[in-house]
């Protein structure tokens, strides 16, 4: 095992109101948040886990939610300048924060650039005013293009927009246009993704009318060419970049890098090459629990035995449209290529008109076909 690059991922779980598709923790905001106490809470929570950084520098960092864009310009460079002080930031450092599209959020754009952040990740996930209001956002679509246009306005080193398809009602041609004004206003990199239904939400009880498989098909197919057309290539499931705006940080995670979680419900993987050791953690999740200075803020921690690493691995991994080098599973699970090599059989003994999956001899690959059924692909590694 080798000792990857090392990221930093910060949670904060307030949001103006609960989207009924969100199964994020995150937690409609009832009064003001209390910003001072819980900066002051991440920055322990960071220094208690620095034995985790084992020399290393931080390539991104990532504050995401919730919607962090609630929080003050003052209170991000109060907790981006205690990072510093705490881990060393590599001199490119990839500083995201996600942000909602909204009047209030989007005048504090230029203010969480001058605090460190270089990255703006803006949800705008539709702009079409009755789709908005099915999905419960509390942007409208005027707001979403201001937002845009304002991050493309500022000295960032990137920004994204997400939208999602597949949405309630919505036909091939909505879909489309929909994509077609994203694509207008020329963001570096594009999160285009599925609405799916997922458990303990509001959608999950009440379930809305979705599109059924062929249109959703149409739309991605329609979709996926009209986004290489415009210069963007897909270089993951859900994800869009022109040349070189790739998500640094979402690459860490499906490349199988290391990454400290601090914040409510925060994760954690950890390699620890000395013991051959791969170590998860999960934070306390609710914020009056996080913010209880008498309690521990680990709430779960566990090793990921050897049976389990070949699945995590390649469960990330797999995301990205690229090939999987057999050494780099190697060095990120500190396994032998014969315990990936046993986990792959099934998916590698398919004949070719049904492969999911090829061995390309330094490397593995997902086929078109594997890509289209990724979860069928990664149901026979289990």
């Amino acid at each position: 095992m080798q000792l990857p690059p090392l990221s930093l991922y910060v949670h904060v779980p307030w949001c103006i109101q609960k989207c009924p598709y969100c199964d994020f923790n995150s937690h409609g905001l009832k009064q003001k948040i209390p910003e001072q106490a819980y900066i002051a809470r991440l920055l322990d929570d960071l220094r208690a886990d620095l034995d985790w950084v084992q020399q290393r520098s931080l390539q991104s960092i990532f504050i995401g939610g919730g919607t962090p864009s609630l929080l003050s310009a003052a209170a991000i460079k109060q907790l981006l300048d205690g990072i510093a002080k705490l881990i060393p930031l590599a001199p490119d450092c990839e500083v995201t924060l996600e942000a909602n599209p909204g009047t209030f959020e989007t005048e504090r754009f230029a203010g969480f650039a001058d605090a460190g952040v270089n990255r703006l990740s803006i949800g705008v996930q539709s702009l079409q005013a009755e789709q908005l209001t099915a999905l419960g956002r509390v942007h409208n679509p005027q707001q979403a293009i201001v937002a845009a246009k304002h991050a493309a306005s500022l000295p960032l080193r990137s920004f994204n927009l997400d939208l999602m398809h597949g949405l309630p009602g919505q036909s091939t041609a909505a879909a489309m246009a929909d994509l077609d004004q994203v694509i207008a206003l020329q963001p570096p990199h594009i999160s285009w993704y599925q609405l799916t239904i997922e458990p303990n939400t509001v959608f999950a009880s009440r379930p809305p009318q979705l599109p059924d498989d062929d249109t959703l098909w149409e739309i991605q197919e329609l979709g996926h060419q009209r986004l290489l057309a415009a210069g963007y290539l897909q270089y993951e499931v859900s994800a869009y970049a022109k040349p070189g705006h790739q998500s640094r940080h979402n690459r860490n995670y499906w490349t199988f890098g290391d990454y400290l979680g601090i914040g409510c419900g925060a994760h954690s993987k950890i390699s620890l090459p000395e013991q051959n050791q791969l170590l998860r953690c999960e934070k306390i999740k609710h914020p009056q629990g996080y913010l209880d200075l008498t309690k521990p803020l680990r709430y779960k921690e566990w090793q990921v035995s050897d049976e389990d690493r070949p699945f995590e691995f390649f469960m990330n991994y797999l995301r990205l449209f690229e090939a999987v080098p057999k050494q780099l599973f190697c060095e990120r699970t500190g396994l032998a290529l014969t315990a990936a090599e046993a986990v792959l059989a099934p998916a590698l003994a398919k004949p070719a008109e049904q492969a999911l999956l090829t061995d390309l001899g330094d490397s593995w690959e997902a086929t078109a076909l594997g890509r289209r059924y990724l979860n069928s692909l990664l149901d026979q590694l289990v």
